[in-house]
């Protein structure tokens, strides 16, 4: 059970896909919840009922949103899950895909301590692996567009691969397989008009579709 004062992991688990969904400006409503987290729309429904009665979630007009104490339960499991996925990542050297999956598990029992000892062994970082920011840090949002903006022949270097794209089964490792990650640069050297872009990594071209390139932020 959970300690007073804290919330049962579904609790955690729906603030948190909520405020991920608004993070990437994506409307808040039941069927976008339920796809993020591959449940049934009644399942959903019957959560947010919960969440309402709870005071961390405002239903109007179909559109949800966090109330302030739901907002700082999102942000609380946001930032741990981030931190954890730094840790696995930057620590235990784990894959970008087995760290998404393991922080989704470690988010719900770090605690303040553990979190503090993490922020201090990894420098107190700014963004999870993929670039997003860690809520509470000190972060600066670049001036960053999408890569499926970038014109042919110009370089770009990869910012933020945004929370919405973890969810895409496989895309996370193509990506880090692909050198795809926050800090490279890279060059687009075509563009289909099924709104695939080419680029290359270093010396390898790779096509990188309309959903994710329109999803990948890059600067200049």
């Amino acid at each position: 059970m959970p300690a007073a004062g804290e919330h049962h992991p579904a609790f955690e688990e729906y603030c948190e896909c909520i405020y991920e969904l608004r993070e990437d400006d994506i409307d808040v409503i039941q069927a976008r919840i339920a796809e993020r987290l591959d449940v049934s729309r009644p399942a959903v429904s019957e959560m947010i009922k919960r969440l309402d009665v709870d005071g961390l979630v405002e239903v109007e007009a179909g559109r949800i949103r966090l109330t302030e104490t739901g907002k700082a339960l999102g942000e609380r499991t946001v930032r741990r899950h981030r931190f954890a996925e730094r840790f696995l990542t930057d620590v235990l050297h784990l894959s970008w895909a087995e760290a998404h999956h393991e922080a989704g598990r470690w988010e719900h029992v770090i605690s303040e301590s553990v979190e503090t000892a993490m922020v201090e062994l990894l420098g107190d970082p700014t963004t999870c692996p993929h670039g997003n920011p860690i809520p509470g840090s000190s972060y600066t949002a670049p001036d960053a567009s999408s890569l499926s903006s970038v014109a042919i022949g110009e370089s770009f270097v990869v910012s933020r691969i945004t929370e919405e794209l973890e969810f895409e089964p496989g895309l996370l490792e193509f990506l880090e397989h692909s050198n795809i990650q926050p800090g490279e640069r890279g060059t687009v050297v075509a563009a289909s008009p099924d709104g695939t872009v080419t680029v290359t990594m270093g010396e390898r071209p790779v096509g990188v579709g309309a959903f994710a390139s329109e999803r990948i932020l890059v600067t200049s």
